[in-house]
């Protein structure tokens, strides 16, 4: 199955898993300076050896995830394959690349925002994983599939995808705004779903980039 994947998904499948690895051999503080840090953790320090935010932490975040949680990467990696696959066939690899890229760079936007802000006075705490370009293809993939059957794992109910996308942006507003599962980036969640939808938006010509100028190619049925 893996040798069939698209480049660019099994690229990606290959660095969040070497990544991982040698996050187990290596330790997780290794990875310090490349988690994305909020910025009242000690604001813009091109110098700092980590705990502090970092330009390049809103892109390296989206590669690193928990070495004691494996769930959460096997979860990711596997989100990975079942959207990332369809969307770089129908897409091509560069416009998959840059829309994967653009929703982990939003989602950490989003969360960056947030957390910076409930950091204030308290302890800050950095934020990784890839859920926030998964759920930007999650989002893609019920836009341009919507009536396509998906299988959810846990419970193990089939839907149309663009059911899903719904289900899960709406649960993901709720437990953000409740706070009832702390640790969890629910607002990454959100963000990486928002720059998505932007993005589709902006190719599409639609609102609220209007249809000005050039036509932009279709990128849907």
């Amino acid at each position: 199955m893996f040798t069939n994947l698209p480049p660019i998904t099994k690229a990606l499948l290959l660095a969040n898993g070497l990544i991982f690895i040698l996050e187990l051999l290596l330790g997780s503080d290794t990875f310090s300076p490349f988690m994305l840090w909020p910025l009242s953790a000690g604001g813009f320090d091109a110098f700092a050896p980590g705990q502090n935010f970092l330009p390049w932490q809103l892109l390296t975040y989206g590669f690193i995830h928990d070495p004691d949680n494996i769930f959460h990467v096997l979860f990711n990696m596997l989100a990975l394959t079942m959207f990332g696959a369809p969307l770089e066939y129908t897409w091509g690899n560069r416009r998959f690349l840059a829309f994967y890229l653009v929703c982990v760079v939003g989602a950490g936007l989003c969360q960056l925002f947030v957390a910076s802000w409930m950091a204030q006075g308290g302890q800050a705490y950095p934020t990784v994983g890839a859920s926030g370009g998964v759920f930007g293809l999650l989002l893609a993939y019920g836009m341009l599939f919507p009536n396509q059957r998906v299988m959810l794992l846990i419970p193990p109910i089939p839907m149309k995808a663009r059911t899903l996308v719904i289900v899960y942006g709406a649960i993901e507003l709720l437990l953000g705004f409740s706070g009832w599962q702390p640790g969890v980036a629910h607002f990454a969640h959100l963000g990486g779903m928002l720059f998505g939808w932007l993005l589709i938006r902006y190719w599409r010509g639609q609102p609220p980039f209007g249809k000005s100028g050039p036509p932009r190619p279709r990128i849907v049925r």
